[in-house]
């Protein structure tokens, strides 16, 4: 496993990470498989751990805390998220701070998050969505910095929301943002347009999250995909997202090296990207989680390589269902 400098904390960080929602917003989830997988992630080099609040209404933090007092001679860094007050992902333009995120909130939630982790503090606490035009703000301000002040948390973060990477560029510029969480992949590559400078000048830590693109970059969905009732991804992969999805893998195909997989090079595209501090795969299995860090071994991809993947770039904008 190689290790990244992660902004301005300078906490160094696994590359390869670990995304904790499958754990709850999924089906299929078993915790004592999951906790597994952590365990082998740890053992295997992982010590960035990312979940949520929302991910099964603290569910996701109480095995993360779970994780953390099994590995007491471990520096595992711990991040999670305050869900909106109003429950809407991702925000909407002209939604009110006061709706969203009021500053009592922003308190409540940073507490429950520590009762469910069974921790003093964590380490980086994120908006789990943003509207650039709070980052003025001075309530939210006071709030995440009295938070910081009594040690409660150590770095506060922005989780944007989906094909938004433009949506917190004045907010990080406010000073008080130590991270922020994209989409990045081979598809979703417009965070390097301005998002990754603006990081690389500021010094703020990048987290690339959904780098299979929900499930696509692994190769194994088809037209006629479908999962069981009540798992979030029948409401993303709807016909209008699946069937262009699946032709766009497939046109990816021809450029997976003999020997790898089409997973691997996903990481490894996303590990090419200097700015980035930590990728976090969602890992449910202990197959999923040597995979995974296995891509941190590897060589880097040549420019050759990157070139003819960046020609896959694929602009989308958020639509009802993009959630």
């Amino acid at each position: 496993m190689k290790y990244r400098r992660f902004g301005r904390t300078g906490w160094e960080v696994s590359e390869i990470g670990y995304g904790m929602w499958g754990m709850a917003g999924w089906t299929g989830s078993d915790d004592d498989q999951s906790l597994e997988a952590m365990q082998l992630a740890v053992d295997l080099g992982a010590n960035f751990f990312d979940t949520a609040w929302g991910y099964g209404e603290g569910r996701s933090e109480q095995l993360l805390g779970k994780l953390v007092r099994a590995n007491p001679n471990a520096t595992l860094y711990t991040a999670t998220k305050i869900p909106p007050k109003n429950r809407q992902w991702p925000t909407r333009r002209g939604d009110s701070l006061d709706d969203v995120f009021p500053a009592a909130y922003i308190r409540e939630y940073a507490e429950r998050s520590l009762v469910n982790l069974g921790l003093p503090r964590v380490d980086l606490l994120q908006f789990h969505v943003w509207e650039d035009a709070w980052a003025n703000d001075e309530r939210w301000q006071r709030a995440v910095d009295d938070l910081r002040r009594e040690g409660l948390v150590r770095a506060i973060g922005v989780s944007v929301n989906r094909w938004e990477p433009w949506n917190v560029l004045n907010t990080l510029r406010t000073g008080l943002v130590d991270a922020v969480q994209v989409i990045h992949n081979i598809f979703d590559q417009a965070p390097e347009d301005a998002l990754f400078p603006l990081c690389r000048e500021l010094d703020v830590g990048v987290i690339a999250r959904v780098p299979f693109d929900e499930g696509s970059l692994t190769g194994t969905l088809t037209a006629e995909t479908r999962w069981p009732a009540g798992d979030w991804r029948n409401s993303y992969f709807v016909p209008e997202n699946l069937i262009p999805t699946v032709e766009r893998v497939r046109a990816l195909e021809p450029l997976v090296p003999v020997g790898t997989t089409m997973p691997e090079l996903a990481l490894r595209f996303i590990l090419a990207q200097p700015d980035v501090g930590v990728v976090i795969p969602g890992m449910r299995r202990a197959a999923h989680v040597r995979a995974n860090v296995a891509a941190s071994d590897a060589s880097p991809l040549s420019s050759s390589a990157l070139d003819a993947l960046r020609a896959h770039r694929w602009d989308r904008v958020p639509t009802a269902w993009s959630q």
